[in-house]
């Protein structure tokens, strides 16, 4: 039952990320209040590896974040496409990700959001998630709590490593 409740939260978790990957970023031609959501959305934004806590398959998870587009991998059968919102006032802060695509059998989770509350501290991205629409109320949980938690690094691109030219 346990591997089925991950596979759920995962699920929800990247549907919420990808379920508003076609819209236009909310802070072109908005206000003060979707600035504030596009510039709390920065530090997510690149690709992220790691894995589940405690997953003794040492499954790597890449999350790639553009935008409101967020991308879960695990495998080819286990993915998802998701467009996710960050509600404001939310503590822990929360991440919400409608499913916008997935694979076959999973094709019934296009449409659901997956809650999941998120912090970044030093260079790791850590993702919570439980109930497929209720979020855990902290990053303290017990075994047996249902949550599942992902720790990520953000991988940097080749561009980014890309030192300039040195002129003699």
């Amino acid at each position: 039952m346990k591997p089925f409740r991950q596979i759920i939260t995962l699920v929800g978790l990247v549907a919420a990320f990808t379920a508003k990957a076609g819209e236009p970023p909310a802070a072109e031609g908005k206000g003060t209040a979707s600035q504030t959501v596009a510039a709390e959305l920065q530090p997510l934004q690149g690709t992220w590896e790691g894995a589940a806590v405690g997953d003794k398959s040492l499954a790597k998870i890449t999350v790639t974040i553009t935008g409101h587009s967020l991308h879960f991998h695990r495998d080819a059968k286990f993915w998802f496409e998701t467009t996710i919102t960050l509600p404001p006032g939310t503590d822990p802060q929360q991440l919400h990700a409608t499913i916008k695509d997935c694979p076959p059998p999973s094709g019934d989770s296009i449409g659901k959001v997956v809650v999941a509350i998120f912090k970044i501290n030093d260079g790791v991205l850590t993702l919570a998630t439980g109930d497929p629409e209720t979020p855990p109320k902290s990053f303290e949980a017990t075994e047996n709590s249902g949550v599942t938690f992902y720790e990520l690094r953000k991988v940097q691109t080749r561009k980014e490593n890309a030192q300039p030219p040195i002129d003699k």
